[in-house]
């Protein structure tokens, strides 16, 4: 087992009518918030008018800055911390899923920082202060609730990078799954998706820690069992509850204690996809993972195995890949890159990715990926 230090700063709520204490824990910042959230869907949700009424309600005045898309880029980064400079606001309060409260993390390093945020995520520069930081989750999926990493991409650069930063710990989170209820099935789906790869990433961190790899084993289980019957039953609280908990506890830390990190080789993969073709993050994990999984199953068999066993109670490495490819195709998410309308069958196609791919240096943290590698799995996504 590797050394480790437990940290996460972040104070949870978690359960219906949670966002209605937004404003008073608001007002332990100071009296002037800018709101970040995407478009309609939290208002639809309730999340919206929940959260600006407990703002004004405990007097904290409200600056507003809308339009974050599903895949967060930079340009809205750097545009919401300018308004915030102007407005001299005290706080960010980020109402919406994993797109939104990314990108406030990035703007909450950049309102001080005052220069291009990218300098930040790519890291050419470091963070040296950030205003505090209160989210409202609207979509379980990313964890980023109770993290202190971001994603966000330049489509200029068709870049889509990972950040990491203890400063972009959010100071409070609401969690109320009844705002989950009115998300359409392909984003519920998405969503279970990213929780179960999370899950796996952490699971292929290196590191012998029987006790974590059981927590994941559990949190993917909970996705298994519950992620169906929710997407049967979209409006049912309880099924919401569970996934919604289970996608925190995917990357709130729990499932890196005694491991030396994760991999994220598969989350790189996704990336790329969702920087050239603007799919939803989700969307390509549960295309990607079973092509990994493919591709390493002879590399390191004992893990896979491991996982195998862990999952199904059988470590034949084709069976476990098979059951996976069956519950994202049972909970309605592609496993083809021809699902998503990306055909590989042209080579111009094809070699555009890899060079997108190559230029991203698409590689996992411990599990190393070559150009060759590239071509391989996308043939094996097709």
């Amino acid at each position: 087992m590797e050394n480790f230090v437990m940290y996460n700063p972040v104070k949870l709520h978690f359960g219906k009518g949670v966002a209605e204490n937004a404003g008073k824990s608001a007002l332990k910042y100071g009296s002037k918030a800018l709101l970040v959230y995407g478009k309609g869907s939290v208002k639809h949700s309730g999340a919206y008018d929940d959260t600006v009424k407990s703002l004004k309600e405990a007097g904290v005045k409200v600056v507003e800055y809308s339009g974050i898309k599903s895949n967060p880029v930079i340009e809205d980064a750097d545009k919401a911390a300018e308004l915030g400079r102007k407005e001299n606001v005290d706080m960010i309060v980020a109402v919406g899923g994993g797109s939104v409260i990314d990108c406030a993390k990035v703007i909450s390093v950049a309102i001080p920082y005052e220069k291009p945020a990218w300098n930040l995520v790519s890291g050419a520069e470091k963070p040296q202060s950030a205003i505090p930081l209160l989210s409202v989750l609207t979509l379980a999926a990313t964890g980023t609730e109770m993290n202190a990493n971001a994603v966000i991409q330049s489509d200029k650069l068709l870049k889509k990078v990972g950040f990491k930063n203890n400063l972009m710990f959010p100071k409070h989170s609401f969690l109320d799954p009844s705002y989950t209820t009115t998300v359409p099935a392909d984003y519920t789906a998405y969503g279970v998706v990213d929780l179960v790869a999370h899950a796996l990433e952490a699971f292929f961190g290196k590191g012998d820690s029987t006790l974590t790899d059981k927590f994941i084993f559990s949190i993917i289980k909970e996705a298994f069992e519950y992620g169906p019957e929710l997407m049967e039953d979209l409006e049912n609280y309880k099924l919401r509850e569970k996934v919604m908990f289970a996608a925190t506890c995917a990357l709130n830390g729990m499932t890196v204690w005694g491991k030396q990190g994760q991999d994220w080789g598969v989350h790189a993969i996704g990336h790329v996809l969702s920087v050239i073709y603007d799919i939803p993050h989700g969307a390509s994990l549960s295309v990607v993972y079973p092509a990994w999984l493919k591709l390493f199953k002879d590399r390191i068999p004992e893990r896979v195995g491991e996982l195998g066993l862990g999952l199904f109670d059988d470590s034949n490495a084709s069976n476990l890949i098979n059951n996976l490819e069956n519950y994202f195709s049972k909970i309605r998410a592609a496993v083809r890159l021809s699902q998503l309308k990306i055909d590989i069958t042209d080579k111009k196609e094809k070699d555009r990715i890899i060079e997108v791919m190559t230029d991203n240096k698409v590689s996992g943290f411990n599990y190393e990926m070559t150009r060759e590698d590239y071509s391989v799995l996308l043939d094996l996504m097709a």
